[in-house]
């Protein structure tokens, strides 16, 4: 990838069920051995929405049915020749088990209560969950 080509958009969400968080954990670079939250990159001409449906989709097996904005992630990592924007979602509403569907990319996926999410987390991961705190203290 070229400067030319940057930045990259990405998407995300944020998944809640009885006070857990699902997180998966990343066996690629950017940040593997990390925790993050499940989403991927934004295809040509697909909305933003469309890309986080399919991206929890194939990386989880949910099918969301609502989402609302939560944040954007800005992740600049010039060392790397990376630059990502990412807006994160709350998915308000879905269905399915949780599973890993793309076990050569993910470890693992999980569900953490808030109180006990695991240290290893993504930058997005991190940033959506300050915005979830700002969010829930107004």
């Amino acid at each position: 990838m070229t400067v030319d080509t940057l930045p990259r958009a990405g998407c995300g969400a944020v998944l809640l069920k009885e006070n857990c968080l699902l997180l998966v954990y990343r066996k690629r670079d950017p940040e593997r051995d990390h925790w993050g939250l499940p989403g991927g990159k934004v295809e040509p001409f697909e909305t933003l929405q469309q890309a986080v449906r399919r991206e929890i989709l194939e990386e989880t097996g949910l099918q969301i049915e609502r989402v609302s904005l939560l944040c954007v992630v800005d992740q600049i990592a010039p060392d790397r020749n990376e630059h990502w924007i990412a807006p994160v979602y709350i998915a308000e509403d879905f269905t399915g088990n949780a599973s890993i569907r793309e076990p050569e990319a993910l470890g693992d996926v999980k569900w953490f209560p808030l109180e006990q999410l695991p240290d290893r987390l993504t930058h997005a991961t991190q940033v959506a969950l300050q915005a979830l705190q700002d969010r829930d203290a107004s």
